[in-house]
């Protein structure tokens, strides 16, 4: 019996386990250059983005805002997590994968920052802390409702296709994103976009477990729709970033509109097409270990980057001196070049952090210099 059921255990794909490392990398990579923290006089931390001075870096930002590419991995792993434990009870394991990281970085973070508050940092400082500890959190509000909706979701593809789904829920999109237009400014309108826009790439990922989108046509034509749709919202007038820009009127992340959609659905095509070239680039030694460490710990990586970011910025203010890349306005490109240079240090805290907070392994119990068997 127990080898019927490793028989049956669909095997991973290389490609999604690929694409989930690159995304993951991508928005820690992301944040990581597009968020200032500038020290001001007071000795106060306040926010800022090189993409306030430096707009002609928009397009960077389409290559590092993957949260399409995650999601899309997160349909595929959800899909085969239900092949695997038939029943109710895969939703329970996926849901505690996705919430106990989240629980340990709330009780880390709120014990820091009372700590950081009663050594009298500064509060602008407290609140910026606070402000990016707590804003990777958001994305589990609708990864954690997709994955709840995984079997109607799945359903639907298999009984109306892909296309008709995704559709779907891009229209729901597009009929927001109109809706913000139209209505005055300041009415409120239900936050349904953050739910449906990132149910599209959601849906190609259960799609593709089900073995759609396989075909080289298929990721072409992924391509395809979404430059098109780039291109038609650019037209539209949307704003050319693919995050938030502090003193924009308007963000395509908060809420999701068309343009991260149109994003989502060109960067899985062309990670479906770069399909022979990742799957050789992950049979190496190297990359494959990379990519593993990295899919082990996605989560806690994505939580923890941007504590990580404060914390070295925090830290390093102590010295009393504005360090350029850490505590200097990001208002021209040397900022940026400043910036690159401490990714290493912010990498190697990371890893650190990550590897501290993941649980030991349990030793079996011994007997006589022999390890107890039979359990």
């Amino acid at each position: 019996m127990r080898g019927q059921r490793t028989a049956h255990r669909p095997a991973r794909d290389p490609l999604v386990d690929g694409l989930r490392a690159f995304a993951v990398a991508g928005v820690v990579l992301g944040h990581w250059l597009v968020t200032g923290l500038v020290l001001d006089t007071e000795g106060a931390l306040n926010l800022a983005s090189p993409l306030t001075t430096m707009p002609a870096l928009a397009p960077v930002s389409w290559v590092l805002q993957t949260l399409g590419l995650f999601f899309f991995a997160a349909g595929h792993a959800s899909a085969r997590s239900a092949d695997r434990h038939l029943g109710p009870g895969w939703v329970r394991h996926r849901l505690r994968r996705l919430l106990l990281p989240a629980v340990a970085l709330l009780g880390t973070g709120s014990a820091v920052l009372l700590a950081a508050a009663v050594a009298g940092v500064a509060d602008d400082t407290l609140s910026v802390a606070l402000t990016l500890a707590i804003s990777p959190l958001w994305f589990l509000a609708p990864l954690l409702a997709l994955v709840v909706l995984t079997g109607p979701l799945r359903a639907a593809v298999r009984r109306w296709g892909t296309l008709r789904c995704a559709v779907s829920a891009a229209a729901v999109v597009a009929g927001t994103d109109l809706a913000v237009r139209l209505l005055p400014a300041g009415t409120w309108l239900p936050p349904v976009t953050v739910l449906a826009a990132w149910a599209v790439p959601y849906l190609l990922g259960l799609a593709h477990a089900d073995g759609r989108l396989s075909r080289r046509r298929d990721a072409r034509w992924l391509v395809v729709t979404g430059a098109v749709g780039l291109a038609a919202v650019l037209a539209l007038g949307y704003p050319a970033s693919a995050v938030g820009v502090p003193g924009d009127g308007r963000s395509n992340l908060d809420p999701p509109s068309l343009l991260v959609v149109a994003l989502a659905v060109a960067q899985t095509g062309l990670g479906l097409s770069a399909r022979p070239t990742l799957v050789r680039l992950l049979s190496r030694p190297l990359p494959r270990r990379l990519a593993e460490e990295i899919n082990r710990h996605a989560v806690r990586i994505y939580l923890g980057h941007q504590p990580v970011l404060v914390a070295v910025v925090v830290l390093a203010a102590h010295g009393g001196t504005a360090l350029p890349g850490l505590h200097t306005a990001p208002d021209d490109p040397t900022w940026l070049l400043a910036r690159i240079g401490w990714l290493p240090v912010l990498t190697a805290v990371l890893v650190l952090l990550v590897r501290r907070g993941e649980p030991q392994p349990t030793k079996a119990p011994v007997s006589g210099g022999r390890a107890a068997v039979g359990r």
